[in-house]
C-alpha cells in the first residue's frame, strides 16, 4: 500500500476552508468547525494538515479541563508549563503573539459539556486573532450553538459528508498498489462508507494479489473477501 495521503472531496473542501481562515479579512473572525459522522476521515485529515503547516494540534478527552487544555496547548507550542492557571493563559497568548499559529482542538464534543473550557477557546482567539479551528461529531453543530459568543465567530463550517462511489475510486487510484476494476470499486462503495474499513479491503486484496501473481482484482475476489471476514467474525 502506498504511503500517501487520500486527497477525497472532503479532504479538498477542507483544504479551501482552511485556506479561507488563514486568509480572511480584517475583521472577519478565524474560528472553524469541522464536523460529520465517525469514519469519514476527519482526524486523518486535520493530522496531515497539521504537519504540513506547523499548526498545533489537541486532541480533547473526556474531563479535560480549562487548566489542562492550557497545559497540553504550551506544551504543545515548546514551552514549560507555569504552575498557576493564569500564568498558563498569559504563556499561551504571549507565544502565539509572538509566533501565531493555527490551532486545531479534535475530539471537541468532549469539551462541549464544560462552558468554561469552551470560553478558554474563545477567549484565545480574541486575544491573538489565530485561527482556532474545532472538530467533532456529527451533533458538534448543535452542541456548540450553545455558546452563543463562541459560535458567532464560526467563520467557516465544514460538514464531512459520506464518501461518493468516486471518493472511493480516488483512495484505491492512490493508495493501492493494485488495480482493482470498476464492478470491484463498485462493490465496495455498496458495501462500506468508512475510511478504515476501505483501507483493510484494499490490503486483503493486495495481499491476495501478492499470493495468486493477480495483477487485478475483481468484484468476486472482493466478495470473497467480505464474506470470509464475515464468518471468521461469527466462528471467533
Amino acid at each position: 500500500m502506498r504511503k500517501v495521503f487520500a486527497r477525497t472531496q472532503n479532504v479538498k473542501n477542507f483544504i479551501t476552508m482552511m485556506n479561507n481562515l488563514q486568509h480572511r479579512a480584517e475583521g472577519v473572525p478565524g474560528m472553524g468547525l469541522v464536523y460529520g459522522e465517525p469514519g469519514l476521515g476527519k482526524t486523518q485529515a486535520v493530522l496531515w494538515w497539521t504537519l504540513q503547516n506547523d499548526a498545533v494540534y489537541i486532541r480533547g478527552a473526556n474531563l479535560m479541563s480549562g487548566r489542562w487544555l492550557l497545559e497540553e496547548l504550551v506544551e504543545e507550542l515548546g514551552e514549560v508549563a507555569y504552575y498557576k492557571t493564569s500564568d498558563l493563559f498569559k504563556q499561551v497568548l504571549r507565544q502565539l503573539k509572538q509566533d501565531p499559529r493555527t490551532i486545531i482542538v479534535d475530539e471537541i464534543d468532549y469539551l462541549t459539556g464544560d462552558a468554561r473550557t469552551i470560553e478558554t477557546l474563545r477567549d484565545i482567539h480574541d486575544k491573538t486573532n489565530v485561527p482556532i479551528v474545532l472538530v467533532g461529531m456529527g451533533q458538534a453543530d448543535k452542541k456548540l450553538m450553545r455558546y452563543r459568543h463562541l459560535y458567532d465567530r464560526i467563520s467557516e463550517k465544514l460538514k464531512f459528508e459520506a464518501f461518493t462511489q468516486n471518493d472511493i475510486k480516488t483512495i484505491i487510484e492512490q493508495i493501492s498498489e493494485v488495480e482493482i476494476t470498476e464492478c470491484g470499486i463498485r462493490y465496495i462503495f455498496s458495501h462500506t462508507n468508512r475510511f478504515r474499513q476501505i483501507v483493510k479491503l484494499i490490503n486483503k486484496a493486495e495481499n491476495i494479489a501478492q499470493a495468486n501473481g493477480l495483477s487485478i482484482i475483481d468484484e468476486i475476489t472482493l466478495k470473497e473477501l467480505v464474506d470470509n471476514e464475515a464468518e471468521n467474525i461469527k466462528a471467533g
